[in-house]
Order: C-alpha cells, then structure tokens, then sequence
C-alpha cells in the first residue's frame, strides 16, 4: 500500500529522501490552515512544526489520517490525545533540537551581559561620531563565569542548557515538577567526560538566589513568571524565554525591565505570536529573535531523519 503525507510545515530534504525511498509519497506544498479541512482527507500522515494547528474538528474531518508528526518538542497545537482515541499515531522530536536551542539561551545570554542587544542598535547611528560615547557606555559588561543560573524546566533541553552553564564555571539551580539529577555529565570533543553537581531547588529559591533565569516548560495557562515572582528576584537579574510565549507575563516583564530589576530579557518566543507587541519589540533592554531556537542545519537534520523513522514505523504498524 502506497502512503501520502503532507510535511505542511516543511521537512529537511534528508528526512524527506528517507520517506521517499520507503515508498512514502511526499508532498511539502503547504496548505493554509483554512483550507485543511478541505485537503487533509486526502492524505494518510501530516507532519507539522508550530505553525499548523491540528484540533478535534480537522481529525473528525479525516477518517484516513494514520499519523501525525510533530517535528519539535511541545505538542501544545495537536490535540493530541483526541487524536490517540480516534486510533491515530502522534510522534514528535524532543530531543533532536535540544542543543540547538540552548546555545541560543546563551546566545541571548551573552548578548544581555555585554549590552549586544543596545550597542548594535546604536554602533550603525553613532558608531563613527560617538565612539568614545559608546565605548563607555558599555564599558560595564560581566561575566557568566561563577554566576548562579536558575533553569525552570529540566527536561532534555533544560538539562543542555545546564551542561553549558557548568562549562562555563556558573553554578547550576534547576527546578521540575520531576526528579532533577545531582549531576550532569559534559562529553566533550576529545572524548573525556565529567560529571559536575547541580542543585535542585524550588522557584522560589531560583527566584530569590539567580543571577540570570532560563524558562524551558511546556506551555502554561497562565505564566509562571509575574509580577510576583518578579518582587522575589535580585535586582539587575536576567532573564530568558527560549520556551513558549505566556510563560513570562510580557507586561509585568516591561515594568520590571523599566524600574532596573530586570537587567535585560532574551526572547525567542512571545504572547502573541506571530506579531509580537510593539512594547517588546521596542523595548531597548530586550534581545530578540523570532522563534528560532531549533532552527539550526544540524537540528533541521536530525528533526527530519527522526520525524521520517518514527513516521515509517507508525505506518508499517498499520500495514
């Protein structure tokens, strides 16, 4: 039996190669939202990002839809168990993009220290009249190196976001709703391995005792950082959303941003995707980066060769 799917979010061609030569029919022509209802019965897998929604009424509108693929982690657009009870397969990806998206927490991390955020905003306009101007006004950068990082959230990417803190000498603070580990282990290039301690704490003690906080949990109903939690932290902490948008309350995030006890923020991820308030997108202590966190050629990679395997499995079950 010959299957069709529908990489309505895209798929990297690797993934799709392998698809192919397992007699999958590949189809990465993208379909609106709107018109899905419409096309989907057509196919018997989809695999999507964050962009598709797949809701209760487009899986009742399919009778021949076997499979759906998340490539990523959060799965907060499929309903997902509506669509176990129907009989249908749902896979994603969680660890494919995991380091991809912790290096971009430091890269917002190591933007916010050294005033990146603000000074290339300002080196195009001022650069050549006032270069001694901005060289002291950014002369008062820190370090990572010996600073507490408080990750909220300590699945698979939360852990790699810790792994390179405790490579760059910070002192790690994790909290999960699970077990966190005493330790994690560093692989490096040349083959050596470490294992280093980290401490598992309560929000609260992140929020009172982090230089800088990291947020990586799935998507909430209502933020886990507020103004609350905000009156708990130490002045001039930073602060960084990787995650999903509503995690951090943006407003509560621009009065603490604005009254210096938030230094800067790191956003990938916003409230109202995709067209972020202007109040964010303006503010000039924010580093900012449009969901792009897994978007790297070596994640794309693995994303598409793991989504295509778990896709064939799910289908050869059917058979």
């Amino acid at each position: 039996m010959t299957y069709k799917l529908l990489a309505n979010d895209g798929i990297d061609p690797i993934g799709k190669i392998k698809l192919e030569e397992a007699g999958i029919i590949v189809d990465t022509n993208s379909v609106p939202q709107a018109e899905l209802l419409n096309v989907l019965p057509n196919y018997d897998a989809i695999t999507v990002r964050s962009a598709t929604k797949i809701r209760q009424d487009l899986i009742d509108a399919c009778p021949n839809l076997k499979v759906i693929g998340r490539g990523g982690v959060g799965m907060d657009n499929i309903d997902v168990e509506y669509a176990k009870e129907k009989g249908i397969a749902v896979v994603n990806t969680p660890a494919a993009s995991s380091h991809s998206v912790a290096e971009l927490v430091f890269s917002h991390l190591f933007t916010g220290v050294r005033f990146l955020y603000d000074s290339n905003r300002e080196m195009p306009l001022k650069g050549a009249s006032n270069f001694n101007e901005l060289k002291k006004k950014y002369a008062k950068g820190s370090e990572l190196s010996g600073k507490v990082l408080g990750i909220i959230g300590f699945g698979r990417i939360g852990r790699e976001v810790g792994k390179i803190a405790l490579g760059l000498g910070m002192h790690v603070y994790a909290y999960d709703i699970n077990e966190v580990p005493a330790e994690l282990s560093l692989n490096f290039a040349n083959g050596a391995t470490i294992s280093l301690p980290i401490k598992s704490a309560s929000l609260d003690e992140i929020f009172v005792n982090a230089d800088f906080i990291s947020v990586h949990t799935p998507f909430m109903e209502k933020p886990i950082i507020d103004e609350q939690a905000f009156s708990k932290m130490k002045d001039g902490v930073g602060i960084v959303n990787c995650s999903r948008g509503g995690i951090i309350c943006e407003e509560s995030l621009i009065n603490a941003l604005n009254a210096e006890k938030v230094s800067f923020a790191g956003l990938d991820v916003f409230e109202n995707e995709p067209k972020p308030s202007n109040a964010i997108l303006a503010h000039p202590k924010v580093s900012l980066s449009p969901h792009i966190g897994a978007s790297t050629n070596e994640a794309q990679e693995r994303i598409g060769l793991e989504l295509a395997e778990l896709i064939i499995n799910s289908l050869k079950n059917r058979s």
